[in-house]
């Protein structure tokens, strides 16, 4: 519409005195409609801003995320030789914000090589993002929630995707080949005793726990000779998975294997996801990240257990593959390690959790759950990707004789933290987690402390006070299998 036209009315409204009445009320009517329509067309007009570029490089997948204070208007393309993602934003104006993507790839990022962007057309910017290897793109975007915006999200998937279970038998060959080369030669004559940590006697309640198979293979590894005075052991045949957990050595007629513990160990939140905040900034996946780090160390040290990290740097992980993947490696123990925050600073002490199918035992544990459970909201999960029917399935699964399994797991660990902090309850707590619902390991979630307390979160900063909550944490799990020693399993394993 021509401006004189709409300025027209405004000029007919000087003289009203010898305009009919139904005239005026006309022009009244055209001027208001002028009005609202000038008011509109600078909104519309307005290009989206981009207020944050975030990448978040793991083995798992890499995350690219695009912040803006509206939705953008895109399209993206796959395409090979070499294999790159073309994405076209339009309607929008290259910044200094968009510029700042090419600096954030970093060269051990596992899956982007690098990143070009740049003003394609006028009012079109062009993203291009090469990849290193071939990739599974997952592109999809995120409404607001707690402190973001509009995000656009891209989670770049490796064509072949990393399995923690190949994962977890590598880490063990490994390790089976350092304690072989340490192991010194074998002496002639009567041998002083080993000498034996007392708090690590409990791997002789269970030792025998997977005997019955050792010594089937003894048997069938054997030839005895038709003299009646002597028999003579023949060694083992070599395979590769029996030289892993150290099979192929001479054993005794009566010998028998060690049942290796496997320990999933799971950081809470990570990645978009940062957790609860302390008031001096300090992040709960941060945090709880270098404590679990710390009890894998200390796993990984003692002879018969080993240990699986649901992630292993900064990088979201959803909650039911934290399930997903406990359950992969066939885990005896899951562990999710959190430093939550309250409504109030005054809230402190450490707690452990266990899943409850029937309510909360109290109003905090069903705050804190649905916070926790909020965590994929949170960090930003692709749901057209997500299967709900075997999603519901996973986490619906849970099993009264695991909940049982979990509180006895779970007092031995509440026990041992107690000592190094104040209890928040003095007794295993119970609510609807859903990282716990893996319905055939026994399960606990660890609040090492309130992060909102500023007391405790200037314990959570002390590296000391880190090292006594994993050995704390540690303590608790031996203390559990020695008094439930655990069940014959497959070998693989």
């Amino acid at each position: 519409m021509p401006r004189s036209m709409l300025i027209k009315p405004f000029r007919s409204l000087e003289s009203t005195a010898s305009t009919p009445p139904i005239w005026r009320r006309r022009q009244l009517l055209r001027a208001g409609a002028s009005i609202l329509v000038l008011g509109l067309l600078p909104k519309y007009a307005q290009a989206a801003s981009i207020l944050a570029v975030r990448v978040w490089p793991a083995r798992d997948y890499t995350r690219l995320t695009i912040e803006s204070d509206q939705p953008l208007t895109y399209t993206s393309h796959l395409l090979k030789e070499p294999d790159r993602i073309v994405v076209d934003f339009k309607g929008l104006e290259l910044d200094a914000t968009l510029k700042e993507l090419v600096a954030k790839i970093t060269p051990n990022d596992p899956q982007i090589r690098q990143v070009r962007v740049g003003q394609f057309a006028p009012n079109v910017v062009r993203l291009v993002l090469d990849l290193k290897d071939a990739a599974k793109p997952q592109v999809f975007t995120l409404p607001p929630i707690s402190t973001y915006r509009h995000r656009l999200v891209f989670d770049l998937y490796p064509a072949v995707p990393p399995d923690p279970l190949l994962d977890l038998l590598a880490k063990t060959e490994a390790k089976a080949m350092v304690n072989a080369h340490n192991t010194p030669p074998a002496l002639s004559g009567p041998q002083p005793p080993s000498i034996i940590d007392p708090s690590d006697a409990f791997f002789e309640r269970f030792a025998k726990a997977d005997s019955a198979p050792a010594e089937a293979l003894d048997q069938r590894a054997q030839t005895k000779t038709s003299d009646a005075t002597s028999t003579t052991a023949r060694a083992p045949s070599v395979h590769a998975s029996d030289d892993v957990y150290g099979l192929s050595k001479p054993a005794p007629t009566k010998a028998h294997t060690v049942r290796l513990l496997t320990i999933a160990i799971d950081p809470g939140h990570g990645g978009e996801d940062p957790g609860a905040i302390g008031k001096k900034g300090t992040y709960e996946k941060h945090v709880v990240l270098d404590i679990a780090r710390r009890l894998r160390t200390k796993i990984d040290a003692l002879p018969n257990m080993r240990a699986m990290m649901t992630r292993d740097d900064d990088h979201f992980v959803p909650l039911h593959v934290r399930v997903q993947k406990a359950r992969r490696v066939e885990a005896d123990l899951f562990i999710s390690i959190h430093a939550d925050a309250f409504i109030t600073p005054k809230a402190h002490g450490s707690s452990v959790f266990a899943l409850s199918n029937h309510g909360a035992s109290s109003t905090t544990a069903k705050w804190i759950a649905n916070k926790e459970n909020a965590s994929d909201l949170i960090g930003g999960v692709n749901i057209k990707t997500q299967d709900k029917t075997i999603s519901h399935a996973l986490l619906d699964m849970s099993t009264t004789a695991q909940i049982n399994d979990s509180m006895r797991y779970g007092n031995y660990v509440l026990n041992e933290i107690g000592r190094i902090n104040k209890l928040h309850k003095r007794a295993v707590e119970q609510a609807s987690f859903a990282v716990l619902k893996a319905p055939d390991i026994p399960s606990v979630l660890v609040e090492t402390a309130f992060i909102s307390n500023p007391e405790e979160e200037a314990k959570l900063n002390s590296p000391a006070y880190r090292e006594q909550m994993a050995k704390a944490i540690l303590s608790g799990i031996k203390r559990y299998f020695a008094a439930n020693p655990p069940l014959a399993k497959n070998k693989m394993l």
